[in-house]
């Protein structure tokens, strides 16, 4: 398997919240990373955090994945960077301590290695003061949980050379994240302006008691959250502005700015009371879940809008849900080729994970998303015989014209789902598939669906032989498959009393 990123090897220095999120991207894009975090708890934190993102992933994409870069925690900074092609630091937001690490980097690490700097809001110019290479260092100020989110703002101080930026975004851009280049450098860039903002003012609608802390999140996650989710802050109120646009929007809401409701220009005192009354808030909304549970909660609840994201703007996806199709696009494209397949048996051709998007009311996996991994496994079979993207904007392709699909049982969150294709029968024009799928490690038969696919000319919009190379590759599969017996399930009409359930396979 290649790499997803045009490096091999990165080091972290720095394993925290936001450290342990690099490690993590890194790692699952196939990239070896070495730590060095003095922290005597930083390799159960690191193991954590990891977990949660291989978990994250496991629920966000049905891509082949590289294989997991190699992780080692160092005993020295010198000894983690000493070979690396890019370096994140992600030590504690303090100038002292960042300039004095990143000058023991900017001595240790190889001179054409990448330095970015996780900071919050510390400007690139002030971090690059007494470095010897100033020119490849960057602010990389990525957003928590660093392993789903992908926004980076890449931020160059006044020494940082253009090709830094530019080999930094290439580098992000392949492993699924969008480095977004800020114009100029200004002290908390621009995602922590605006949040500062909106937190000041949060602060005040907490200390003068007119909401608490849970209602004020309900304002958001009700509301302009749902719509930020897909569409930014101008975007939003360029709608809002009917069809005259941004124009009438302004028009209307711009005398708004000087009427005196905010308080953005007044500091809270955060004073020893008002930090008990938000912790005391915060602890009954919290409801006794644990920082790791609701991790976990945060995370499955972002794989799902993201995923909503990519079957969004007519399956082309919006916002971040384009942005993860482009990547699994990518290691669709990077993936190595399928290994030798076992013709005398049922092809084993999809294997997935029920995501959290796919979930009922009832708690299992909704029966729709059935038909969607039979239909995954119909396509997994056709690229195998050359119906492939090409062929189809060639003009021809299989239109599934029946289906029958049986539900037998119940899938759960995060379950593994592996899906297999018997082929029935064929002929010039025809192809007659019965699927089975399988749940758990137990590998227990929860459907099966049979399907008859027509061959097609898409332009002519009626069926049509296919072409001899593509029946040359289907007849060996067929021949095999005509060999294997009969699934007792095949041919089944609707209602039809259910027969003893065949051993898993």
């Amino acid at each position: 398997m290649t790499h997803l990123s045009p490096i091999s090897r990165a080091a972290c220095i720095g394993g925290g919240v936001i450290g342990g999120g690099w490690i993590a991207r890194f790692l699952l894009a196939g990239i070896d990373v070495t730590v060095f975090d003095p922290h005597p708890e930083a390799q159960r934190i690191v193991g954590e955090v990891l977990a949660n993102a291989e978990r994250a992933y496991g629920l966000l994409t049905n891509a082949p994945l590289p294989p997991r870069g190699q992780l080692r925690f160092c005993a020295s900074l010198a000894e983690a960077v000493a070979d690396a092609e890019w370096v994140q630091e992600s030590v504690p937001e303090r100038l002292d301590l960042k300039r004095r690490v990143l000058a023991q980097i900017d001595a240790a690490a190889p001179p054409d290695a990448l330095l970015g700097s996780s900071t919050s809001g510390l400007k690139p110019s002030d971090l690059q003061e007494g470095l010897a290479h100033p020119e490849r260092l960057f602010v990389a100020h990525p957003y928590n949980p660093v392993y789903l989110l992908p926004l980076v703002e890449i931020v160059g101080g006044q020494a940082t050379a253009p090709a830094t930026i530019a080999r930094a975004k290439t580098v992000l851009d392949a492993i699924g994240m969008k480095g977004v280049v800020i114009a100029r450098e200004i002290e908390a860039f621009v995602g922590d302006r605006l949040l500062e903002a909106l937190w000041r003012e949060a602060l005040w609608l907490i200390k003068d008691d007119i909401c608490d802390v849970e209602t004020l999140d309900d304002v958001i996650r009700y509301s302009f959250g749902l719509r930020w989710a897909q569409m930014g802050l101008f975007q939003t109120y360029r709608i809002a502005g009917g069809e005259a646009g941004m124009r009438h929007f302004l028009a209307q809401f711009g005398p708004c700015l000087q009427w005196p409701w905010t308080k953005l220009t007044d500091v809270v005192d955060l004073d020893e009371t008002l930090v008990e009354k938000i912790g005391a808030q915060s602890d009954a909304q919290a409801a006794g879940l644990s920082i790791r549970e609701l991790e976990r909660i945060r995370d499955e609840n972002l794989v799902g809008i993201v995923q909503a994201l990519k079957a969004g703007n007519g399956g082309e996806g919006w916002g971040a849900g384009r942005l993860l199709a482009d990547f699994e696009r990518r290691l669709q494209a990077k993936a190595e080729p399928a290994i030798a397949i076992d013709v005398e048996a049922p092809l084993a051709l999809v294997e997935t994970r029920v995501s959290p998007a796919w979930i009922d009311y009832n708690g299992h996996m909704t029966e729709h998303r059935y038909l969607q991994v039979f239909g995954d496994a119909t396509d997994a079979l056709l690229r195998l015989i050359g119906v492939d993207l090409a062929y189809v904007e060639g003009g021809h392709s299989y239109y599934t014209v029946e289906t029958h699909l049986r539900h037998l049982g119940e899938a759960k969150l995060g379950e593994t789902l592996r899906a297999t294709c018997q082929i029935l029968a064929s002929d010039d024009k025809r192809l007659h598939l019965f699927h089975r799928l399988f749940a758990g490690p137990d590998g227990r038969e929860i459907a099966t669906a049979e399907h008859m696919l027509l061959h097609v000319d898409t332009h002519a919009g009626r069926a049509t032989p296919a072409p001899a190379e593509l029946l040359s590759r289907l007849a060996p599969l067929a021949g095999a498959h005509a060999r294997l017996p009969a699934p007792p399930a095949a041919g089944r009409a609707v209602g039809q009393k259910r027969a003893p359930l065949a051993a898993t396979a």
